[in-house]
């Protein structure tokens, strides 16, 4: 049985440019699923497939268990969507863009009111609640635009890309906040360029790159792809770098990178995929002074999301400008009142 977001073999074109690639997702009730990748690589338009802001040109999806072509109005009253950019209107007060969202949904307007001030305590916006958001802060927008999207507490939740932009403090906020939700039951697909935060929310991930999934996996699991661990040592002089490459040749793990030592001259720098977590760096350190190799640094790190793309698909995760983005007309962005309609 298909979980609360499925989708199979979505395909969406944006003239010469194939957006999406016969993409399929399955998504079990009451968890996250990360979609991972770096921008242009189809996250948000999937979103916005699964949302019905757009049709595909072909394939099937199916999210709360209805059909996204065949009845994309009850599709839209079960999703909440939260995107890249906060889809408040700055010249209303935080009160009032959430009861705006409640009318839109034909709450009634007492029950309306009642809704944003429970939102507005949730989200620690009590105290701007009567303030016109254009005096809000980046974080505080986030957090209304996700709070606007819990208006009528949906089962599906879309997060494109929620944290992008925001100081480490506000997006830990959010972190906290996303996990409320899946802890009472929320089901959430969340796209995101960092595997930080896939690794803090999702209980499992598909990386995508143009418009194909090319990987699926818990993070771990996409992280012993590239070797899991790595040892990276900066010698003390330029002249060092052979005898250091002899000692990590011997602890790289055959099969991952052939095990082999990479070296970046102009730093000093080498690295080299391990498994034995904090317990090696002792060993090395202890082989490299027998040689008499002299270190300025050590350290084990895990890999970074550039790291999972070379592995992948052979280049590094290299920032595009912007998403793909349709022609006005054929499916652009719309405001949270024509998403709701």
């Amino acid at each position: 049985m298909p979980g609360a977001i499925y989708a199979e073999g979505l395909v969406k074109t944006f003239g010469d440019v194939r957006a999406l690639d016969g993409v399929d997702l399955d998504v079990p009730e009451g968890t996250v699923l990360g979609l991972l990748g770096p921008n242009g690589a189809g996250k948000t338009t999937t979103v916005r497939v699964l949302t019905t802001l757009i049709k595909p040109d072909s394939g099937r999806a199916v999210v709360a268990g209805i059909d996204v072509l065949r009845h994309p109005n009850e599709v839209r009253r079960s999703i909440g969507l939260s995107g890249q950019f906060a889809a408040v209107d700055e010249y209303l007060t935080g009160r009032e863009n959430l009861q705006m969202v409640g009318q839109l949904y034909q709450m009634r307007a007492k029950a309306a009111k009642v809704r944003a001030g429970e939102l507005l305590d949730r989200f620690h916006l009590a105290d701007a609640a009567d303030r016109p958001a254009k005096t809000y802060s980046g974080g505080m927008r986030r957090r209304l635009d996700l709070a606007a999207a819990l208006v009528v507490s949906p089962p599906v939740m879309f997060m494109d890309e929620p944290t992008t932009g925001l100081d480490p403090r506000n997006r830990q906020e959010l972190w906290d906040v996303i996990k409320e939700l899946v802890a009472g039951g929320t089901t959430l697909l969340l796209t995101t360029q960092y595997l930080e935060e896939a690794d803090h929310l999702a209980h499992d991930i598909c990386v995508v790159d143009q418009g194909r999934v090319i990987a699926r996996g818990t993070s771990d699991q996409l992280k012993a792809q590239t070797g899991g661990e790595r040892v990276e040592v900066v010698v003390h002089e330029p002249e060092m770098i052979t005898g250091a490459r002899d000692v990590l040749a011997r602890y790289g793990i055959a099969g991952i990178g052939h095990g082999e030592v990479s070296v970046e001259e102009h730093t000093r720098k080498l690295t080299v995929p391990v498994a034995g977590g904090a317990k090696l760096l002792a060993e090395v350190i202890r082989d490299l002074d027998a040689v008499g190799v002299e270190i300025d640094d050590i350290g084990l790190r895990r890999p970074t999301l550039d790291d999972v793309f070379i592995s992948l698909t052979g280049h590094a995760a290299e920032r595009a400008e912007e998403e793909e983005q349709p022609p006005v007309g054929a499916g652009g962005r719309k405001s949270r009142k024509e998403a709701v309609k």
